[in-house]
């Protein structure tokens, strides 16, 4: 609100805070201006009598209304009165920068900027779309007018901000766009379809591969044998088979004479792929070496040699296979599980590992989080995305139960009985504030309680301020059945199978996003028995839990779940500065601009078709030198 009126006085009070009070009227009464931070000349400028313009947020205080540290502006006359051409913005302000410095600052940039400013969607895709034009989009945010509906500008859903983020995400799929591409110039090597080794391997697998499966390992087959760098995401829930549709891949690559590197976020979890391998790969001769930072000095020598003379054809590790000393022989693909754990650097590392002036190795990419179709179409356009949307045959689904945290000591009772009969059991404490150390202490209580709650059973503890050898001990432990409840942090959202551990509960779970809750489900149901999942939430719920909770106790459908995730909560790690160094988006917010994700692939289409000329222009205007990064 603005308030014109005149100074009747100003003092310091000095109560529970020290604060200084200046009261104003006008003809309709008396309202107070409450400063609680101010200097000794601000007090001097505040005179009986002289005029102020003041603006702020009005609420009732004990003697009448007041506003809180208001913008004001002192005059020793009366200010002429006037009608605002526009509602004032405010804008996030730091200590020395004010908000009336702020304005002032966009009002110059504005007068600078708006002449200067090039329409690049062409007009006839404005009438098609109904789309504002760019000039009165930018003038609107900055000066809305008085009739301007300030809810849809809060919310930023008015139409001058959705036009602006429409732009800006035209232009981060555009830039996607043309880096794939750029990369159809580049040159990889051509890996023979057909592969001896892999037939081989599936004829003695022991189960049958899935429709999904065979449809994707096609997909991937094909781009492999292109003369152009593959770079595949390859998608697929908990459990849907994702390394052994890897294991197609590198087969492909090390029967055309190629190395194939495959890293891991954890140790833990590169062990388990090492061991997958050597399992599959050992009656075709193939060797698997092993990479890791932690390896004592003569084996890593040893292991080094192997990958730089080509004799290791099959590597696997962690970070270290980016390390600066590691050289591959003719590295011909590469395979990132969980890339989303990974830096861009650390990827970009590792592909250049097997570049060279001739080619580039392709890049297999393996997420067990599931992409919507909407995100990937807009946001992963550089990317070939393979879905494995078929979970093998005989598999049970988690049965899912939601309870109040009341009925712990009923759900204690059942850890018992479950492990008294051979089974393991997983204990979630997840992350309830942005704090490591506070999710440690969670997890450290709960761990105390149930020892002495079940003090004949062997519980164990890990979370995500351990020591990375500390944790993978731990875990090491409840995999070889020497551990029988494991209290732990959502470190385990990605690790390794234990399939004998039926179990889990997850404490605070409506604190929890819905693609994190369904990958924690994914730690049990790895064997052949039922496996079980109980919720447990501290009530009251509010509407948006109830309906993720409810979600996650009827469905197993991961693609079904991230959807839902995507609409409730954005994308999350889903996507991030991480996945490609373009998203960093300044106006567009992912998860309540999805509306317009259609829009933007229909725009975009239609300038690449008809007005390639525009592209450029429209990508420089949003997107800065991160080109680099998108080609990881």
């Amino acid at each position: 609100m603005v308030v014109v009126g005149q100074i009747e006085s100003a003092e310091i009070r000095f109560g529970r805070r020290r604060s200084l009070l200046a009261l104003v009227s006008d003809r309709t009464g008396i309202l107070t201006l409450r400063f609680f931070h101010f200097s000794q000349s601000q007090q001097k400028a505040f005179k009986n009598g002289h005029w102020i313009r003041c603006y702020g947020e009005v609420r009732r205080g004990p003697n009448s209304f007041e506003i809180v540290h208001p913008e004001y502006r002192i005059t020793e006359s009366e200010p002429e009165e006037s009608v605002e051409k526009s509602l004032t913005p405010v804008y996030p302000a730091t200590e020395g920068v004010g908000p009336n410095i702020i304005r002032r600052l966009v009002n110059q940039a504005l007068k600078l900027a708006l002449p200067g400013l090039v329409e690049f969607i062409p007009p006839d895709l404005h009438s098609r779309f109904q789309l504002m034009p760019i000039q009165e989009a930018l003038i609107t945010v900055h000066q809305p007018p008085p009739d301007a509906d300030t809810e849809a500008l809060t919310a930023g859903r008015h139409p001058s901000q959705q036009r602006l983020a429409l732009e800006e995400m035209i232009a981060h799929h555009l830039a996607l766009y043309q880096l794939k591409q750029q990369r159809s110039s580049q040159v990889g090597p051509v890996l023979r379809l057909g592969s001896p080794s892999w037939k081989t391997l599936e004829s003695n697998l022991g189960f049958d591969l899935t429709g999904a499966q065979r449809r994707v390992i096609q997909e991937m087959s094909k781009d492999l044998a292109e003369t152009q760098p593959a770079l595949r995401m390859i998608q697929g829930d908990v459990g849907s088979g994702k390394t052994v549709v890897a294991a197609a891949a590198a087969l492909q690559a090390i029967d055309t004479g190629y190395q194939v590197a495959l890293m891991a976020p954890t140790e833990l979890l590169a062990e388990q792929h090492r061991k997958s391998f050597e399992h599959w790969f050992g009656a075709l001769d193939v060797e698997v070496q092993w990479l890791t930072g932690k390896m004592a000095a003569a084996t890593r020598r040893h292991a080094l040699e192997n990958i730089a003379s080509g004799r290791a054809k099959m590597i696997v590790g962690t970070h270290a296979l980016f390390q600066e000393h590691v050289e591959f022989c003719n590295l011909g693909l590469i395979i990132v599980d969980e890339q989303h754990r990974f830096g861009v650097d650390q990827r970009l590392a590792l592909r250049n590992k097997g570049s060279n002036q001739e080619q580039v190795p392709h890049q297999l990419i393996m997420s067990a989080t599931p992409i919507p179709r909407s995100l990937a179409m807009v946001f992963y356009a550089d990317l070939d995305v393979s879905s494995i949307d078929e979970m093998p045959p005989g598999r049970k689904q988690v049965t899912t139960v939601v309870l109040p945290d009341t009925r712990r000591g009923e759900i204690t009772e059942r850890i018992h009985n479950v492990c008294r009969q051979g089974q393991q059991v997983y204990w979630v404490c997840p992350l309830i504030e942005e704090s490591d150390k506070l999710q440690a202490q969670a997890a450290t209580e709960t761990w105390q309680t149930l020892q002495q709650a079940l003090p004949d059973l062997r519980i164990e503890l890990v979370h995500g301020r351990m020591k990375p050898a500390a944790k993978d001990q731990v875990m090491q432990r409840f995999r070889d059945g020497q551990c029988d409840l494991l209290v732990a942090t959502t470190v385990i959202e990605v690790g390794v199978d234990v399939p004998n551990a039926n179990l889990m509960i997850i404490e605070n779970a409506e604190r929890l996003g819905l693609a994190q809750l369904h990958q924690l489900r994914g730690r049990v149901g790895r064997g052949a028995d039922q496996a079980n999942c109980v919720l447990l939430y501290k009530p009251p719920l509010g509407r948006l839990a109830k309906e993720r909770l409810a979600l996650l106790r009827d469905s197993n459908d991961g693609f079904e779940i991230a959807q839902k995730d995507l609409e409730q909560r954005g994308p999350g790690e889903m996507l991030g500065t991480r996945q490609t160094g373009l998203q960093q988006l300044r106006i567009a917010d992912l998860g309540r601009d999805i509306a317009l994700f259609p829009l933007v692939e229909k725009i975009a289409l239609q300038l690449r078709e008809s007005h390639p000329q525009t592209i450029q222009p429209l990508i420089d205007r949003w997107i800065h030198n991160n080109d680099i990064y998108a080609n990881v």
